[in-house]
């Protein structure tokens, strides 16, 4: 799979293909197992030249996460606006689509994202963890809601808010052509798994 950052976040010059070789090669090999030297080859500079962009490994590992959480963030707030004025089941599969969906369009970096978080230091990885929970706030609200209106029946709703959003996490582990299915039609079912866990209709 290509190393594809979200449009306009790829910075110009070195410092974006930094990123861009940082990415493919932690998600190939991960952060513990991934050099400095490894990823300033696949650039073609020195490990000298790559210090003077970012300070460390962890750097340019807590930059990638950030873009992950930023493009999450955003394409859960996009859904929830879209969906403000309609039931709380129809802005719940909302949110879900858009998370499976950022999954099969950025794999590399949904990988990276999700597996490599814990990597970081805890100063690194603050701001990715603040994003994390305005995400996890988005979803909470939606539930509140479901459940204020009617339209839910939950007996643990934090539960159901960790289950939600770990529904689509793996799915760029194996989303493919050869699957046979649209990345559509998998956030589509994902969806229909979020509305049974709340009840929905029942």
């Amino acid at each position: 799979m290509e190393a594809v950052l979200p449009e306009g976040v790829t910075p110009p010059g070195t410092r974006g293909k930094i990123l861009e070789a940082g990415l493919e090669l932690f998600a190939e090999s991960g952060f513990a197992g991934t050099s400095i030297r490894q990823i300033a080859g696949k650039v073609g500079i020195n490990s000298a030249t790559l210090y003077a962009h970012y300070p460390s490994k962890g750097h340019v590992l807590a930059e990638l996460v950030r873009i992950g959480h930023e493009e999450m963030r955003t394409r859960l707030a996009q859904a929830a606006a879209e969906t403000r004025d309609t039931g709380a089941a129809r802005q719940l599969a909302a949110l879900v689509r858009a998370h499976v969906l950022l999954h099969t369009d950025h794999p590399l970096l949904a990988v990276v994202t999700n597996g490599e978080l814990h990597a970081l230091s805890p100063e690194l990885a603050t701001p990715s963890l603040q994003l994390r929970e305005e995400c996890r706030g988005m979803l909470a609200d939606v539930l509140e809601r479901g459940i204020g209106n009617g339209e839910f029946e939950l007996d643990d709703p934090l539960l159901a808010v960790t289950a939600i959003g770990g529904l689509g996490v793996q799915v760029a582990q194996w989303f493919g052509p050869a699957l046979g299915r649209t990345r559509e039609q998998i956030a589509d079912q994902y969806a229909r798994f979020a509305l049974r866990i709340v009840n929905a209709g029942r």
